[in-house]
């Protein structure tokens, strides 16, 4: 056999590729675009309300990086626990699968099955939404000429039924007590190892300003996504109702107070003011319960022991505690974006979700005039 037959084919079809949908002349298993950050990840997030226990767990894959990865964080009084995986994918498939992580899609868009088999954190939880997902506007970031994040994401709130094992403790889920929120992303995002830092990061833009507030209320569901430029220009504004037949109701330019512990950058809670489609006032009033910091044990930006779409090598998992109390994780928190359990009121209606929130270097709105500043 001749050297060039004998090499093993670029990409070769895979179980995807039997179905109808492809949407490039390419196999599913090569992205449309050659970017080093296409991804393609679930989050999830749960919570029993009281704020005593808070888990944040995910999956993503990293087609060009050749990586396939999944954690899980609980946050249990002051303590985070985290397991991650990590493993070698170079083909895409229905398996949702790495090392002792699975995510099984039980029926699209409604229920799905999240397990994790690790000593320190087990999970096996099923998810059930409350009301259809919602497809959010499309997210763009720019360095110069350059998306450094170019994402399409749908969000969904919902129940969870099953048992949290936290080193051999098991903890019941009760659909009736546990809430969250969900979301699936896909495209262009950092990952992996850094890249050189360049012009971007020595000019940078002086502060990054971001708030994600999804809300379950019992009739209706919210979802509010904003990002503003250190100066307030807002450059991502997307806030709707979802009603239970799939409507959704567009709710205008939020105005957004927050009212952030003094001496930190801590919300502690928080008033959005929207516009219905009739163009009454909608407010909802936002308490902050308690937080997982998403670059504490989570592999999000700045996380210093793991990120998303890291070659760690094959078949890698490794687990942690971490003391928030401890002043060396501590002072790492305001550096980051936090997933804050959120306890709303929106009139006589009671309802419970995220806010996920991050200020950092100038915000003019908010009065922050630097990186240093914080809350009078």
């Amino acid at each position: 056999m001749s050297e060039k037959t004998a090499r093993t084919p670029a990409s070769t079809p895979g179980p995807l590729d039997e179905y109808p949908i492809h949407q490039t002349p390419l196999p599913i298993a090569r992205a449309a675009t050659s970017d080093r950050n296409f991804y393609d990840r679930s989050y999830f997030n749960a919570h029993n309300r009281d704020g005593a226990t808070m888990l944040v767990t995910g999956f993503g894959v990293y087609p060009n990086l050749g990586v396939v990865d999944a954690y899980a964080a609980l946050r249990r009084g002051d303590e985070i626990t985290s397991v991650r995986f990590s493993d070698a994918r170079s083909d895409r498939s229905l398996d949702l699968t790495v090392g002792g992580y699975r995510i099984e899609v039980v029926e699209p868009l409604h229920k799905i099955r999240v397990l994790c088999d690790h000593d320190e954190l087990g999970l096996d939880l099923t998810w059930t939404g409350s009301f259809p997902a919602v497809q959010e506007q499309p997210h763009v970031m720019l360095a110069g000429n350059r998306p450094t994040l170019d994402a399409s994401r749908f969000a969904q709130v919902g129940s969870w039924a099953g048992t949290i094992s936290l080193r051999g403790e098991d903890i019941a889920v009760d659909p009736d007590l546990w809430m969250g929120t969900r979301d699936r992303s896909w495209g262009i995002r950092p990952v992996g190892e850094a890249e050189p830092p360049g012009r971007a990061a020595t000019e940078g833009t002086g502060g990054f300003w971001w708030l994600y507030v999804p809300l379950r209320f019992d009739d209706f569901a919210v979802v509010v996504i904003l990002q503003e430029n250190p100066d307030g220009y807002r450059t991502l504004n997307d806030a709707v109702r979802v009603f239970p037949d799939g409507s959704v109701e567009q709710l205008g330019w939020p105005h957004i107070t927050i009212d952030y512990r003094s001496g930190t950058r801590h919300p502690e809670a928080a008033t959005l003011e929207l516009r219905t489609s009739d163009g009454k006032p909608l407010t909802i009033d936002i308490r902050t319960v308690t937080g997982i910091p998403l670059h504490i044990g989570c592999g999000y930006g700045g996380d210093p022991d793991w990120l998303h779409g890291q070659w760690k090598g094959r078949d890698w998992s490794w687990a942690n505690r971490y003391d928030l109390t401890d002043p060396a994780i501590a002072g790492r928190i305001p550096w980051g974006v936090t997933d804050h359990i959120a306890h709303a009121r929106c009139g006589d209606a009671e309802g419970w979700g995220l806010f996920e929130h991050a200020s950092v270097g100038r915000h003019d709105p908010t009065g922050f005039a630097d990186l240093l500043s914080v809350a009078h």
